[in-house]
């Protein structure tokens, strides 16, 4: 999975299948902001998940 870009921010995403736990870090012009986890079933998580979760992110931080 690429990286996904918004208006400057940069969220990428990284994953553990045998833990099923995943997080997006949260950058602002390659600067570091935050983490943000979530978990999921199966061989590797659902984009239109990741997709949902950076979408709910940029409305919250109105990005």
């Amino acid at each position: 999975m690429g990286a996904i870009q918004r208006n400057g921010w940069t969220f990428e995403t990284e994953f553990s299948v045998i833990k099923q736990k995943g997080s997006i870090q949260v950058y602002h012009h390659g600067d570091f902001k935050e983490e943000i986890t979530f978990d999921f079933h199966g061989n590797f998580p659902n984009h239109d998940e990741i997709e949902k979760i950076v979408d709910i992110y940029c409305e919250s931080h109105h990005i």
